[in-house]
């Protein structure tokens, strides 16, 4: 399903009504929503939390999900996305929402499939801003030697949870949508 923006969310600028924080295998996230869409999920100490931390029905499916996730219980997130970014950065984001479970592309092949083959720096940059990890797997991004390349978590982290989802089936596909809700 192609993602859908309205001229709002292009332009919104983010706002977590809800947030919590959560434990997880890898640590504590922040995973916050507008109410109608999951808007981050992000390691402690990456994200600033502004206002009262409130969860809500989403914060909370998110880290039901992310739980079954590390636990090896799930491949494909049923969530509705919303990542305040940019048009560009954005694409990247739906870009990524494609890559296999358990498989990984590099920078260069995100642009190439964004139809912008000459711009795997910029794909880095929007990658580097996804505030949505895990869920949309910027970590499933590496570089074109084949090498580990930065993660928000650290890439100890990503390392981890590449090699969760290589030792539990390559190519399952897994789909949510960004930009439905929020």
């Amino acid at each position: 399903m192609q993602p859908h923006f309205t001229a709002a969310q292009l332009s919104q600028r983010v706002v977590y009504m809800f947030q919590a924080y959560y434990k997880t295998l890898l640590g504590t996230v922040i995973i916050a929503s507008s109410g109608e869409a999951v808007t981050a999920v992000k390691f402690q100490g990456t994200m600033p939390i502004n206002g009262k931390h409130s969860a809500d029905t989403l914060t909370d499916m998110a880290s039901v999900q992310l739980q079954e996730y590390l636990a090896g219980e799930r491949c494909r997130f049923d969530l509705p996305l919303c990542p305040a970014g940019t048009p560009f950065q954005k694409s990247v984001w739906t870009a990524l929402l494609s890559i296999p479970y358990g498989e990984t592309r590099s920078y260069g092949q995100i642009a190439q499939m964004i139809g912008n083959p000459k711009a795997s720096r910029a794909v880095g940059m929007a990658n580097n801003k996804n505030p949505i990890c895990i869920i949309i797997p910027c970590h499933r991004v590496i570089g074109a030697n084949s090498k580990l390349t930065g993660y928000a978590g650290g890439l100890g982290i990503k390392e981890a949870l590449l090699d969760l989802e290589k030792n539990l089936g390559a190519g399952t596909e897994v789909s949510s949508d960004i930009g439905q809700g929020g």
